[in-house]
């Protein structure tokens, strides 16, 4: 009952689909006959229309031309070609040819077409078919066939559980009840008995009788096997395989659905026919028969659905193989893995296809054998057991996927399935199969006894020419009629020599210095060189330096980079690498190609991520402590040079983004090679030391606003968004710097650091004084050139150093060398505070009303009120005697004296013309 009832609601769901699949087929067919009825409208209207013209006796030339406007030929297409009556076509094309005659044969050519037209019977449209016709004409039909299917299966069930007949002969009537199915299908495929009900030829029935005939074949044939054992494993293996391929040879008869339940049964016979000792040529021998039949006969009606699940099919039988077999037959496979790539190269896709490469007739087909086979490759390169057979079969599959790409050029995706396998293959043999393990003296370490090293080495450099060739050759010839395709052809060309070239070095050479490779990889470079230049000679126009030609000329320099990497140590490394910044620039002087200012910029980033792997250049044992002159200074400052001088020629034969780039890269050079160079010094030698001394950061600090300076300066000549954001963004760290670590972490009041011995040339001259001036100096030269918030932080940071130098320099009056907060103050120390402080303000105030400043005068005004509640809440309770008097004293006279330089210096006049002026500023700054 429970079997009865998942059939019962089986075919409920199936007749439901095939409802819907019918009303689907009903909305085609109303569409196709709207653009019939259409199309037949406007040619009656055209012949009218002529008609009409000959009764006026109009001139020749003024009758309509001879080719369709696009409306007409919009409808045209609307029409299927095979529907057309031959003779109609004929009489429509002598209506065409009117204008070449007289009026009245023109007249009389009109009514001898109109005139069969106007006998024809007024055209009614056909009956809407209904639910009935649908129900009765064709689900039932196919319902028809899998219940007879079904039906042979029930009896033979039912024959085993009542025990009316023995095994052999319930066989025998399955394979004839099978053979009848067959005969009957035949037999009205034959007589073209269809039997359509309603008007609805969906419903075949020859084939619905067939696909049953083939499954109870299939059937019985399986259980004659399987079950009861009355037939071999090579006997049941070679009467499924001739079954399925029946069933995909009659699919020319009987459709594609036929051919697909063929073709199902073929790649499950396999799996159907175990045996202990399975032979893989049999195995493969029968999948390739099955594949190329598929693939011939899915072409001759371009079904690639068909296509793609029998390429699809083969390769998931060849990898299954791979990955439950130990010994693997490395021919077979790599056999069973050429037969898709040579039967899409030569069955399916064809040279008219070139027009259409994205068509899903070729691109699904074309991507499945490229999946497929790249699946392939790298099952064999990750299997258990890589032998020599192995590696060749690898380079076979990885050749001929080239080969099929070069051939048929809609089958590219080959190339790029052969280039992104080769490359996991080879990423896998030295870091995962073979456990190359890098070391810097170069030791390797073998993890597989059967494929030795030097077979790998040989097949991977045999993989890299193939790709270097076929690459620079392919590209050559396609940059003008594909420029894309053919920069994927550069690509794979340089990415595959390079990787396996550095591979082979890091995994069998000397990872520090080693000649030969250094050798190999400028070898490389000059070919990759050759080839950029036989590509830009076949450009249209020539040398515009496209796509392809790009990606050659940035491979010649990876390759160049590489060798300088091979062929020197630490610190020549580094120069070498400073100086190739000028080979591109260099280039740019004979070939006017867009990727050279790119590639000097790439180099600049090659080598700041040198200086980032290690500051040092050479290491810090080998640094020394001779400060300036060790390789600190070529290691930084050659980089600097080159970079500025490449900016320069950028300058003058490049002019654009990457020129701006690259100067901004000149100046981080040359901050970098004075910071380093001052951590040296001061350190002892030592660049890695823990502790951050005040000195040093001061340095750090003044290179930054120098920095700062420098990208304004820059701005200022060639206007850049680098350089004026760079330029706020370091001035912003040099303001963050001074505040965390000039005035709270380093500061010496909290360190007791040591200030000097001198009194004027110290440590509060290097780390507040200069730092002052050097910050106001770029407020100043900043403030007609940046927002105006953004130069008062500069102006206000500025003051700030200036205030604290005078508070500590004070305090190293009293206390010496150690001015430690804790020691504590002295009545007079605390009287020269408060007179300092308004002093600076005073002079503070006259600085910012010279410059027309109001954040320097609002500084100003906050330090005499520090001045003033320093005077009134602490001198008051502190201080005594004379020292207190002259506390209030003077401040009473600074105050009265500011009260009347403000009535003098802010009269009306002044004032206005000081805020006018201001104002002025403000508006240059927006403009």
């Amino acid at each position: 009952m429970i079997f009865s009832g998942i059939i019962s609601l089986a075919l409920a769901l199936l007749a439901l689909f095939l409802i819907w699949s019918q009303n689907s087929r009903i909305k085609v067919l109303e569409f196709e006959l709207r653009a019939l009825q259409k199309a037949f409208m406007a040619m009656r209207d055209r012949l009218e229309q002529s008609a009409g013209i000959g009764e006026a006796s109009v001139e020749p030339q003024a009758l309509p031309s001879s080719e369709p406007d696009v409306d007409e030929a919009a409808d045209a297409e609307l029409v299927d070609q095979p529907l057309a009556d031959a003779d109609a076509e004929t009489d429509v094309a002598n209506v065409w040819q009117i204008p070449d005659q007289e009026p009245a044969a023109a007249m009389a050519a009109a009514e001898s077409v109109a005139e069969p037209i106007a006998d024809l019977p007024p055209q009614s449209s056909p009956a809407r078919p209904d639910i009935e016709s649908a129900l009765g004409g064709r689900w039932a039909v196919w319902v028809g066939g899998l219940a007879l299917a079904l039906g042979g299966i029930f009896l033979v069930r039912y024959t085993i559980e009542a025990g009316l007949l023995g095994p052999k002969v319930r066989l025998v009537l399955s394979a004839l009840l099978g053979i009848a199915a067959g005969g009957a299908g035949e037999y009205l495929r034959r007589s073209e008995r269809t039997l359509p009900v309603g008007g609805i030829n969906g419903a075949y029935l020859p084939g619905i009788l067939t696909a049953a005939s083939a499954f109870i074949l299939f059937g019985t044939v399986y259980a004659a096997h399987g079950y009861y054992g009355f037939i071999g494993q090579a006997t049941a293996f070679v009467t499924l395989g001739l079954i399925s391929v029946a069933a995909i040879s009659l699919s020319l008869l009987h459709g594609q659905a036929f051919g697909g339940l063929g073709l199902v049964g073929s790649l499950a016979t396999p799996a159907l026919v175990s045996s202990d000792a399975p032979n893989p040529w049999a195995l493969f021998g029968f999948l390739a028969i099955v594949l190329v039949a598929t693939v011939f006969i899915a072409r001759t009606k371009r079904w690639w659905p068909m296509a793609s699940a029998a390429i699809a099919g083969t390769g998931l039988w060849c990898i299954a193989y791979l990955f439950h077999v130990q010994d693997v037959n490395a021919t077979s496979v790599t056999f069973i893995a050429l037969v898709p790539i040579a039967a899409l190269s030569a069955l399916w896709a064809r040279p008219s296809d070139e027009g259409r490469p994205f068509a899903s007739d070729v691109l699904i087909p074309t991507l499945a054998t490229a999946i497929l086979g790249g699946l392939e490759v790298l099952a064999m390169a990750v299997h258990g057991n890589v032998t020599d057979g192995m590696l060749v079969g690898i380079a076979i599959i990885v050749a001929a996927m080239i080969a099929a790409a070069g051939w048929r050029p809609v089958a590219l995706p080959l190339f790029i399935a052969a280039g992104a396998s080769t490359i996991l293959w080879q990423l896998w043999a030295y870091f995962g199969g073979l456990n190359v393990l890098l070391a810097i003296d170069g030791v390797i370490v073998e993890g597989d006894a059967n494929a030795g090293p030097e077979y790998m080495v040989l097949f991977s450099w045999l993989v890299a020419a193939l790709f270097l060739a076929s690459g620079i050759w392919m590209a050559g010839k396609a940059v003008v009629t594909a420029p894309r395709p053919a920069a994927v052809w550069a690509l794979f060309a340089v990415l595959v020599p390079l990787l396996v070239t550095t591979l082979i070095w890091t995994g069998f050479g000397n990872i520090n210095r080693d000649l030969l490779y250094g050798t190999i990889f400028l070898g490389l470079a000059a070919i990759l060189v050759g080839g950029s230049e036989l590509t830009a000679r076949n450009e249209e126009p020539r040398q515009s330096g496209g796509l392809a030609v790009s990606v050659f000329a940035a491979g010649a320099m990876a390759a160049l980079i590489l060798a300088i990497h091979a062929d020197f140590g630490p610190g020549m490394t580094t120069v070498m690498c400073g100086l190739a910044i000028l080979v591109p620039v260099a280039a740019l002087r004979f070939r006017q190609w867009p990727v050279w200012p790119i590639l000097s910029v790439a180099v600049s980033v090659v080598v700041i991520g040198r200086i980032a792997y290690d500051p040092s250049i050479v290491g810090e044992l080998d640094l020394g402590t001779t400060p300036i002159f060790n390789w600190l200074l070529p290691g930084y400052a050659v980089p600097a040079v080159g970079a500025i001088v490449a900016a320069w020629q950028l300058k003058k034969l490049a002019d654009g983004r990457m020129r701006l780039v690259q100067e901004a890269f000149a100046a981080l050079f040359a901050l970098l090679t004075a910071a380093i160079l001052v951590r040296h010094a001061m350190n002892g030698g030592k660049i890695y030391g823990d502790t951050l001394s005040l000195a040093e950061q001061a340095i750090y600090t003044l290179i930054a606003i120098g920095g700062g300076a420098i990208l304004v300066a820059l701005d200022t000549r060639s206007p850049s968004p680098i350089f004026r954001i760079g330029s706020m963004v370091i001035g912003g760290l040099s303001m963050l710097f001074i505040v965390v670590s000039h005035f709270v972490v380093l500061n010496p009041l909290v360190t007791n650091e040591s200030t000097g011995q001198i009194t004027f040339f110290n440590l509060l001259l290097l780390a507040y004084l200069l730092p002052a001036a050097a910050m106001a100096g770029l407020a100043l030269y900043a403030r007609p050139k940046r927002p105006k918030p953004y130069v008062a932080c500069l102006g206000l940071t500025a003051a700030a150093l200036a205030f604290a130098y005078v508070t500590l320099s004070i305090r190293r009056l009293y206390w010496g060398e150690f001015i430690g907060s804790w020691k504590g103050l002295t009545g007079w120390e605390t009287y020269t505070y408060s007179a300092a402080w308004l002093v600076l303000g005073v002079v503070i105030l006259v600085i910012g009303i010279r410059l027309k400043s109001t954040a320097l005068r609002l500084a100003s005004a906050v330090l005499i009120v520090i001045s003033v509640a320093k005077v009134f809440l602490f001198d008051m309770s502190q201080l005594e005697g004379v020292l207190r008097a002259l506390s209030f004293i003077g401040l009473g006279a600074v105050l009265i004296g500011i009260g009347i330089f403000y009535q003098r210096m802010m009269l009306p006049g002044r004032a206005k013309s000081v805020i006018d002026e201001e104002a002025q500023n403000d508006d240059g700054l927006r403009n």
